[in-house]
């Protein structure tokens, strides 16, 4: 296309070339998209859930304000600053992106319905804060708000050593300094992060902004309560509580529990008792007072509930202050059946070793059996190591006083749930310059999955856009993905795949293959 006197016809072919070149360079594929998608609806979700959390932290600190003012509404009026600010700035930057949903007209769709791909231009961002050279009138408040949020943050936060690690956090997640690209050339702060980009990944950046700002009011909530949010109570509020060796107790037996108060201690012995048990008035023989609470003496009585109500007197100040007591504990018959339960969940994994807890009310771990297929005696527990089949039965059996009880339980058999391959720690969609993918390790995670399971990954196949599929045996990239990674162009989308893993210790367990992961080059 170049040298050489052309025909008008041939330079115009060549500049409709030119202009195909650069739309298909500048139009992100539906993948990429959705992708940001997807990390957005993640931080819209994870905010919603973060509030919550935050709105329940200020409630407590509202309640200990109210029951002693003099030590927590100190804490409780820093809070309140903290909320004030943080949901301001919160709902500012909400109207922007209802704004620009609104104009694409995606404002009051589900995420489900969101149309990811109509976000690929970058025009509603741009003539939205920026204007000509310079910055327009939304642009330079929005500067400004941000610049604002850190400063009274900052200012939150004072000079307290306790509050060092977030004022530094703080700076850093919302500075507004010029930022040098990968070039070093100096760009401003909006210009870096907004200008150009589609419309989804603004949309992303605002969605994590949001995030920050929850993630510093609850980092503040905390570090406010740390150590400093135990309940104080006076004599007029204690509750009491039923302190018992075990949850239930046979016919005939003693039941040896105690009123504990709630606030237990030397300094809250009672000064006079009045007890009943179903109705009937305890004599001093059939209880102890001692230091924080009042020992009990009596026996279990017949199978079923019982209450103890009544009183403890306290002396204070010249006033007697009574403390209200109602408790209840349970009296159950001798067993006829075996307690049988999953440590970790109601079914057993097939390729691990699976905890199991099995017992009988008052039978010892000694005088009990337990047979099933893959079960076998761990320390003081047992574990199943289920083999072929959908299920397996457990059968137990006890002794007490001389007699034999007997029972059975029956467990669903599931395999090992599908892994995730992983990147230091990220699955799915990472993004990484191509010398840390070059020296990336390949690892399996499971994502809600309740065992620490030990595996190794043997092999993948890396493809890169335009160049061939490469396999590679292990979990870290050979010199031929090395290589062919020297030959990506920023913005690419390595797909790594057809991943196989191992568990350690068990290879004749077949694992399922990893689910990919997608890695965007960013050099």
């Amino acid at each position: 296309m170049a040298g050489g006197k052309l025909s008008p016809r041939q330079r115009m072919i060549n500049l409709m070339y030119l202009v195909f070149i650069a739309m298909l360079a500048l139009n992100m594929g539906k993948e990429v998209l959705n992708a940001f998608g997807l990390v957005n609806e993640k931080f819209e979700a994870s905010n919603v859930r973060a509030k919550a959390t935050n709105d329940a932290v200020i409630d407590a600190l509202n309640n200990n304000a109210k029951e002693n003012p003099e030590k927590y509404q100190a804490d409780y009026d820093k809070a309140k600053e903290v909320k004030a600010l943080s949901d301001d700035f919160y709902e500012y930057i909400q109207k922007i992106k209802d704004g620009l949903n609104q104009e694409i007209g995606q404002q009051d769709k589900a995420p489900a319905e969101r149309d990811y791909q109509a976000m690929d231009k970058s025009q509603h961002t741009d003539e939205l804060f920026f204007l000509g050279e310079g910055y327009a009138k939304d642009g330079k408040e929005f500067v400004e708000n941000i610049d604002d949020y850190r400063n009274k943050f900052l200012a939150i936060l004072g000079d307290n050593p306790k509050y060092a690690s977030l004022a530094e956090k703080v700076k850093a997640n919302f500075s507004t300094e010029d930022v040098k690209d990968k070039d070093g050339v100096k760009k401003k702060w909006l210009n870096y992060n907004f200008e150009g980009f589609p419309y989804i990944a603004s949309l992303a950046k605002f969605s994590m902004m949001q995030s920050d700002i929850r993630t510093n009011a609850q980092e503040f909530y905390g570090m406010l309560m740390e150590g400093n949010l135990k309940q104080q109570v006076s004599m007029t509020n204690y509750t009491t509580l039923l302190e018992q060796s075990k949850g239930a107790y046979y016919q005939g037996e003693k039941f040896d529990g105690a009123i504990v108060l709630g606030r237990k201690d030397a300094t809250t012995r009672p000064n006079s008792v009045e007890l009943k048990l179903d109705g009937r008035t305890l004599s001093p023989s059939d209880y102890t007072i001692e230091d924080g609470r009042v020992k009990l003496n009596i026996g279990a009585g017949n199978a079923g509930e019982h209450k103890i109500t009544g009183s403890l007197h306290f002396d204070q100040d010249g006033e007697r202050i009574s403390v209200p007591v109602e408790q209840s504990f349970s009296t159950i018959p001798k067993p006829n059946s075996a307690v049988i339960s999953a440590d970790k969940m109601n079914v057993v994994y097939r390729g691990v070793s699976n905890p199991i807890t099995i017992s009988m009310p008052g039978v010892p771990n000694n005088k009990i059996s337990a047979s099933g297929a893959g079960l076998s005696r761990s320390g003081n527990g047992w574990v199943m190591n289920p083999g072929t089949g959908r299920e397996v039965t457990i059968n137990v059996s006890g002794e007490i006083d001389g007699q034999k009880f007997s029972s059975s339980r029956l467990f669903r058999i599931k395999n090992i749930p599908r892994p995730l391959a992983s990147i230091g720690g990220q699955v799915e969609s990472v993004k990484l310059p191509k010398s840390n993918l070059g020296a990336a390790t390949i690892t399996a995670k499971f994502e809600d999955f309740d065992f620490d399971l030990n595996t190794r990954i043997t092999s993948f196949k890396v493809s890169i856009p335009g160049q061939p599929t490469i396999s590679v045996q292990g979990n870290k990239m050979n010199d031929q993905v090395r290589n062919a990674l020297n030959r990506a162009r920023k913005g690419d989308i390595v797909n790594i795949f057809d991943v196989k893993a191992a568990i350690v210790g068990n290879s004749d367990y077949k694992m399922p293959t990893v689910i990919p992961i997608n890695v965007e080059i960013t050099n």
